[in-house]
């Protein structure tokens, strides 16, 4: 009788299992398989480049899903849309955690000889995806981000210097997938996270840069381009944002023009004036004065350097913070610029980079 007795045990045992089992997957629970959202009434994708929805106060997590975007015969479409259409620009998006960087070798190489550099942005971002891309490799990155866009790889592979290659990469990798570019000559001295007070948003922000020059001297135009010069050699983006898109623009045209012509850098068109610092700066502030993405009738009138010169704290303008001097250029002991142990300093460029020319290493040396 014992056997029975058991088998009838077990028996019990098995028909609760499977009962309780059954319910725990019973028609209350979701499906696995999920149907897509419902199309909204007038659907209105929030990350529209000709908007800024981190001031209008609306409260995005009751906004409904963007619709599938079709696909688009890109042809007739302007460099500038091309751009808009293949990487749309997502206010609210997170920053990517990604930091790239460019050098004749990677820290895989024993030649490599910024280590202390490149290892400060690893120690300080952990979590953060962090490449190094020579050039040979830089040209498959981006055949594999613009492909659909010819006329970039074009551009890209018609400029004659290494120099101008690095300042035209920076800006395509960022607004292929935005994250954080810095030279590799610089060392990092706090992480991202802390470069924003927390009083704002990180989803009304897209753009951060910082102050290169402030030079409040009568001979300014002896030693810079622009009175107030932003720095080129970090800068933090999410993907798509409209500054990258309008400076991706405006080299790509002015690459393909010159290439037909035979011509490139120039006195008249120097590397700061055809890639670096000057249209940079150039690009920044006629983003503050686009009445596409601002509401120019509210403005007391443009925004100039008047508006960045003897900056202390950071400042936002529109979905851009801007830095004071301090953040990304501590030490250089001129223009107001605080030391290396600022509050305010993150990062330091030792300007060693053999590839860059003595335009863009005299920061340190005017008195």
């Amino acid at each position: 009788m014992l056997p029975f007795r058991r088998a009838i045990i077990f028996a019990v045992f098995f028909i609760t299992a499977f009962i309780l089992l059954r319910r725990a997957h019973s028609s209350d629970t979701p499906n696995p398989i999920r149907r897509p959202p419902p199309k909204a009434a007038t659907p209105e994708h929030h990350a529209s480049s000709t908007s800024n929805p981190a001031h209008t106060g609306t409260d995005y997590r009751d906004k409904p899903v963007p619709a599938q975007k079709a696909i688009q015969d890109m042809s007739e479409m302007s460099l500038y849309d091309k751009l808009a259409y293949q990487y749309p620009y997502d206010v609210e998006s997170k920053f990517p955690a990604y930091i790239w960087q460019t050098w004749k070798s990677t820290p895989a190489d024993e030649s490599f000889e910024f280590r202390n550099q490149e290892g400060s942005w690893t120690y300080h971002h952990p979590g953060f995806v962090h490449e190094v891309i020579t050039d040979q490799v830089a040209v498959h990155v981006l055949r594999l981000f613009y492909a659909p866009i010819p006329e970039i790889l074009e551009a890209y592979n018609a400029l004659p210097e290494p120099v101008l290659k690095a300042d035209f990469f920076r800006y395509l990798i960022l607004l292929a997938r935005g994250g954080i570019y810095s030279d590799i000559d610089t060392y990092a001295l706090k992480s991202a996270l802390d470069w924003v007070p927390e009083t704002v948003p990180q989803t009304s922000i897209g753009l951060i840069v910082g102050i290169e020059a402030d030079p409040d001297r009568p001979d300014w135009k002896d030693w810079y381009s622009r009175r107030i010069q932003f720095c080129q050699w970090t800068i933090q983006a999410k993907p798509g944002h409209p500054v990258l898109r309008d400076i991706v623009s405006r080299i790509t045209t002015e690459t393909l023009k010159r290439k037909k012509e035979g011509t490139f850098v120039t006195k008249e068109k120097s590397v700061v004036e055809f890639t670096g610092p000057a249209i940079w700066t150039d690009t920044i502030f006629d983003y503050f004065n686009d009445p596409r993405y601002f509401d120019m009738k509210r403005s007391t009138g443009d925004i100039t350097y008047l508006n960045f010169t003897h900056m202390k704290k950071s400042k936002k303008v529109g979905d851009v913070v801007v830095l004071p001097i301090t953040s990304f250029s501590p030490g250089v002991q001129q223009m107001d610029a605080g030391d290396y142990d600022d509050p305010m300093a993150f990062v330091k460029h030792d300007f060693e980079g053999s590839w860059k020319p003595e335009s863009e290493r005299h920061i340190g040396e005017v008195q």
